[in-house]
């Protein structure tokens, strides 16, 4: 089960959203997990990193492990993600398009983060993008 839980006032594809938590836990035997996602903006973001990470800046995703069926809550800031989309994206795509191709790829790293995975070293930080990038090649999510 997927909650989400929109605090911006941006308009979000939460059907991506849920197909994407939904696919995730489905091919890591997870499906009958459930994950928690909150869109905030960028002061709520930096207050939160400030508090858990001593980073007193916005980031794009933090992610907070559960116990037992709830593997965690995912916080995304959705300005962020926007920002990324631009800097990060070809000329070749639509916006939109860019944009929801970052929130899937940010939105699985931080599903990896609940599993476990940690990007604080080069090997680690390679392989979750990897696996990231994987999940941007699947065309039943989109």
């Amino acid at each position: 089960m997927v909650e989400i839980n929109n605090k911006t006032k941006s308009k979000i594809n939460l059907g991506l959203v849920k197909k994407t938590v939904n696919k995730f836990l489905q091919s890591h035997e997870l499906a009958k997990s459930e994950v928690s996602i909150a869109f905030v903006g960028d002061s709520r973001m930096q207050e939160l990193n400030k508090k858990y990470r001593k980073k007193n800046k916005a980031t794009d995703v933090l992610s907070f492990s559960g116990e037992n069926n709830f593997l965690g809550e995912i916080v995304i800031d959705y300005a962020q993600i926007k920002r990324q989309a631009r800097q990060f994206g070809g000329q070749a795509k639509k916006f939109e398009i860019l944009v929801d191709e970052e929130l899937v790829f940010i939105l699985v790293h931080g599903l990896l983060h609940l599993l476990g995975y940690d990007d604080k070293t080069g090997v680690g930080q390679k392989e979750m993008e990897k696996l990231g990038n994987e999940y941007l090649k699947i065309k039943d999510i989109k």
